[in-house]
């Protein structure tokens, strides 16, 4: 499921308040470390079991549990100084909701006029696969694509589209997917070290399932 890693999220963002109020990480450096975060966390979600509840919960409560995730995860990947445009500030809303189909639908209309918003389109991306149970849809794909062309050198659009198609069991897809981005990551990119890890990690569990590699 998407929310795979959503027990960690907490830790995360806990990461990411020390680093603002504590260590008084500058402004400027804010969107490195959020996406150090991300990536670091990825080993986590993927070699553990943070998606198995302790005990059930309403279908509601879990959505609104991935939607604030979705939101925060993305977010931290942005400069945290600068106010997003209102419609994504509504359709985030709407996603921390769970009402995932409601903030694809305000994303969609709120581009037609900003159509070189990045974080829009990871956004949409994000609830569109949201609204889909956790599937990467063709529109998904295609928000995501518009999301890295506005920036490749961005990871967002690469990562999270990696871990959509991991979550929904699409293995192999999600390993292309983060090998891309690792080839074309700076060498002395934050999020470097934690990718190359959760690349070998998917390699590795490739090669002991054939059934895998016709994926």
């Amino acid at each position: 499921m998407l929310g795979a890693w959503l027990a960690v999220a907490a830790l995360a963002l806990a990461a990411f308040a020390v680093a603002v109020l504590v260590m008084k990480l500058p402004r400027h450096g804010l969107t490195l470390f959020g996406a150090a975060l991300v990536f670091g966390l990825a080993g986590y979600a993927w070699q553990g079991s943070p998606g198995v509840p302790s005990a059930p919960k309403p279908p509601a409560a879990q959505l609104g549990e991935q939607g604030e995730a979705m939101v925060e995860g993305r977010a931290a990947l942005f400069d945290q100084g600068r106010r997003p445009p209102d419609y994504l500030v509504t359709s985030d809303a709407f996603a921390r909701q769970g009402r995932f189909g409601d903030a694809a639908g305000l994303l969609q209309k709120g581009l037609k006029d900003n159509p070189n918003d990045l974080e829009g389109w990871l956004a949409l991306g994000l609830a569109l696969v949201g609204h889909a149970d956790g599937f990467v849809t063709p529109a998904a794909v295609q928000a995501f694509g518009r999301a890295d062309a506005i920036n490749p050198r961005h990871p967002g659009a690469a990562y999270f589209l990696g871990n959509a198609y991991l979550q929904s069991g699409e293995v192999v897809a999600a390993r292309n997917v983060w090998k891309g981005l690792l080839d074309r990551s700076p060498p002395d990119a934050p999020w470097r070290e934690g990718l190359a890890a959760d690349v070998a990690r998917l390699d590795d569990m490739i090669a002991r399932a054939p059934m895998l590699q016709g994926q």
